[in-house]
């Protein structure tokens, strides 16, 4: 791109830049909002700024919300943008996500799960009508949590071990200690893309982007219209074996949302028939987008599936270049930037083409003039 220094630049964007704050800042008669507040009472922004920003950290996407003025894919790009400058000493080892501590664990295609249906916090039953109590100071009156009738158990059994017993639905080969799954934060996209790699992006990916492709599927274009086999909410631990001991030690506790759709019936070498699945998990409570991933990730098995390309949602490379709301938000915006230079190019191009579509124009009325003389 070709751009062109404009003078009093730097003292414009000094300018622009106070001004920024200003409006971030807003009527100081009004009391400002901070990081513990959004961090506490707008979690679900910030799971999602943490998700999609691939950085567990809710102070962090807190202070990114509120320098963003609530724009949340410009949060999600300084919570990634600060995570680039962070030191990796090791990786941890795979999470056990049956064995997290459930908040909320629900199932539409069970009804009687083993473990039954925990409902927890969710806006499903809700009657989506403004609550004007809550614009009001000192309005947001909690009501007590009632008493549980049954204690959790600290395990739940997840959809995976409700059908072991029959190999009703499709597993996972573990992999080995040989093969490293792929690094989308390390290395380029690259296709066909391998499923680590996929769901890789789409724990990254928009999800109002992943929504709708999900949204198509079920509307046909891909035929993909699963049954909700399970969505848990809860903590998981994760662990990590530093080389001085040797063995692994538990560093954190996150939260996790988890998913997985049943889909078509397949058979593969000779099985019998089986569910296929899609899988969608996210750091925090985001179920929308959990379940929309997995939507996408069996779209995307397509190939594999032997299944025909017929649709935007099947098609891996289309699904994953444009899912990153990061990378398009910067393609797009960057529009807004100079461009003087291709302008002037572009508009004495244009003028040459005009110049030049003209003349001939007028070259042709004259020699039809000539032509007309000459028949008279």
């Amino acid at each position: 791109m070709a751009y062109v220094a404009v003078k009093g630049g730097e003292r414009a964007i000094s300018n622009a830049h106070a001004l920024l704050a200003e409006e971030r800042r807003g009527d100081r008669a009004v009391a400002e909002v901070s990081v513990a507040q959004i961090g506490q009472q707008l979690s679900l922004a910030v799971d999602r700024v943490m998700s999609e920003g691939s950085c567990y950290d809710a102070e962090l996407a807190a202070l990114a919300i509120k320098q963003a003025r609530g724009d949340l894919t410009e949060a999600i790009f300084l919570l990634r943008a600060y995570r680039t400058t962070l030191p990796r000493f090791g990786f941890s080892l795979p999470i056990e996500t049956a064995d997290m501590a459930v908040r909320r664990r629900v199932s539409a295609a069970f009804k009687d799960i083993p473990g039954g249906q925990v409902l927890g916090p969710t806006f499903d039953y809700t009657h989506r009508l403004l609550d004007f109590r809550l614009a009001a100071e000192g309005g947001d009156v909690v009501p007590p949590a009632p008493e549980a009738e049954d204690v959790l158990p600290e395990r739940l059994p997840n959809i995976e071990s409700v059908f072991s017993h029959e190999g009703l639905l499709e597993t996972d080969a573990p992999g080995t200690d040989d093969e490293a799954p792929f690094d989308l934060t390390r290395e380029p996209m690259a296709f066909p893309a391998g499923r680590d790699q996929r769901l890789q992006a789409l724990a990254r990916g928009d999800e109002g982007f992943l929504l709708a492709l999900a949204y198509s599927s079920q509307r046909g274009w891909g035929s993909t219209h699963p049954l909700c086999g399970e969505i848990r909410l809860g903590e998981a631990s994760v662990s990590f074996v530093p080389d001085e001991l040797g063995f692994p030690i538990e560093i954190a506790e996150i939260t996790l949302t988890e998913c997985v759709m049943l889909s078509d019936f397949a058979s593969a070498d000779g099985q019998a028939p089986q569910y296929t699945r899609g899988y969608g998990l996210t750091f925090g409570h985001c179920e929308r987008k959990a379940m929309s991933m997995a939507i996408v990730d069996r779209s995307l098995r397509a190939r594999e599936a032997g299944e025909e390309i017929n649709a935007p949602c099947r098609d891996e490379e289309f699904v994953l270049y444009h899912s990153d709301n990061v990378e398009a938000s910067g393609f797009v915006q960057h529009l807004k930037l100079p461009h003087y230079v291709d302008f002037q190019a572009d508009l004495q191009f244009l003028r040459r083409l005009r110049k030049d579509f003209l003349a001939a124009q007028a070259m042709s009325r004259e020699q039809q003039s000539v032509q007309k003389v000459a028949a008279e």
